[in-house]
């Protein structure tokens, strides 16, 4: 003891500085690095295992997307197909609805080239869906902020409910019991929108008539 402490006072005070923070410094990677992390990662496991892998839906045995980020229904030349509920748009990358390059378009209300994008949208969802463009709703020809919302607004999901009906030979009726049974209220009551998530609907319409 007497030589342990005699070799210990006799290093620099620098050194003993410097070796007092590399032990604190092992000693919180451990902790903070591995131990709570993994900690932290068994609980939400046990707890909300769902939200812990990302909220994935699936499809049988497939996963097919996942709750929180929405995704185009189109086909391989990018038209929407007319048998499932469509997103609203997004800028997220090239083709939208990618998670790498979540973002808006950045445009302000006055750009010239968002005017004319929302009024050639609309024109188009008023032809697809065979409703007057009066009834197309904002959320149909506006991105999101982040560019990858899964929601779209109950107005929405209405002006493609008879379109759908008719391509899938199911009766209006049918449908819009899907979309009222999927269709969430505003979050805590009053928080938000009520909205319906477009891929879980289109699964449930896949479960109707696969």
């Amino acid at each position: 003891m007497t030589t342990m402490a005699t070799s210990t006072s006799t290093m620099p005070a620098w050194l003993r500085r410097h070796l007092a923070a590399l032990r604190a410094l092992l000693v919180f990677t451990v902790l903070l690095g591995l131990a709570y992390p993994l900690l932290i990662t068994g609980i939400s496991q046990l707890v909300f295992p769902g939200a812990a892998n990302g909220s994935q839906l699936t499809s049988g045995d497939k996963v097919v997307g996942s709750s929180l980020i929405g995704q185009n229904f189109t086909d391989d030349k990018g038209n929407p197909l007319p048998r499932y509920f469509q997103s609203r748009p997004s800028a997220a990358g090239k083709t939208g609805y990618d998670p790498t390059s979540s973002g808006p378009s950045n445009l302000g209300p006055n750009n010239a080239d968002l005017v004319k994008a929302i009024k050639q949208r609309r024109a188009e969802l008023a032809a697809f869906n065979g409703v007057p463009e009066s009834a197309v709703p904002a959320d149909a020809v506006t991105a999101s902020a982040s560019g990858l919302d899964p929601d779209i607004s109950p107005a929405y999901a209405a002006i493609q409910v008879a379109r759908i009906a008719k391509t899938r030979g199911l009766s209006v009726a049918q449908v819009q019991q899907l979309v009222d049974d999927n269709t969430s209220g505003r979050n805590l009551g009053f928080i938000g929108d009520p909205h319906v998530n477009v891929l879980q609907l289109n699964l449930a319409l896949d479960k109707l008539q696969p």
